[in-house]
């Protein structure tokens, strides 16, 4: 386990979806003194992956930090829900899926009797063709 790996586990156990901490908070849960940029830089504390060990911890747990107030040494970690997909399947290890797959099933209703491959306006291809000439709608 990294020297941040108890933040992850705290935050694991926490009950709500926000939770509000100073850095000294944190440091207590660590058991480490957070690095000097981290407190000097804002962009210490943003969500990517990428920034740093204890940036991928929070994000390991499914939580972000947000409400960064550098002055006071404070922030909130919030949870981050996954959209569950009805149907879908609990991996997404092998094929993965985009967030917003399936999200407006159900909402959409196409009547009985209509041809989605054919152009809504019947004139469509008439005005192209004024438009831009024949030339062009055939390249």
């Amino acid at each position: 386990m990294s020297k941040y790996g108890a933040l992850g586990e705290f935050l694991k156990r926490q009950r709500g979806d926000l939770v509000p901490m100073t850095f000294a908070e944190i440091e207590k849960v660590t058991g480490a003194k957070l690095p000097a940029s981290a407190l000097k830089h804002r962009p210490w504390w943003s969500n990517n992956a990428k920034n740093s060990v204890m940036t991928q911890i929070w994000l390991d747990a499914s939580f972000e930090s947000e409400q960064v107030d550098m002055p006071a040494r404070k922030l909130v970690f919030r949870r981050v829900r996954r959209p569950q997909i009805a149907g879908a399947e609990s991996t997404t290890a092998e094929k993965p899926v985009h967030p917003a797959y399936g999200a407006m099933k159900g909402l959409i209703r196409v009547m009985p009797g209509t041809d989605l491959t054919q152009p809504a306006d019947k004139d469509w291809a008439d005005r192209l063709e004024t438009e831009y000439g024949r030339e062009q709608r055939e390249r």
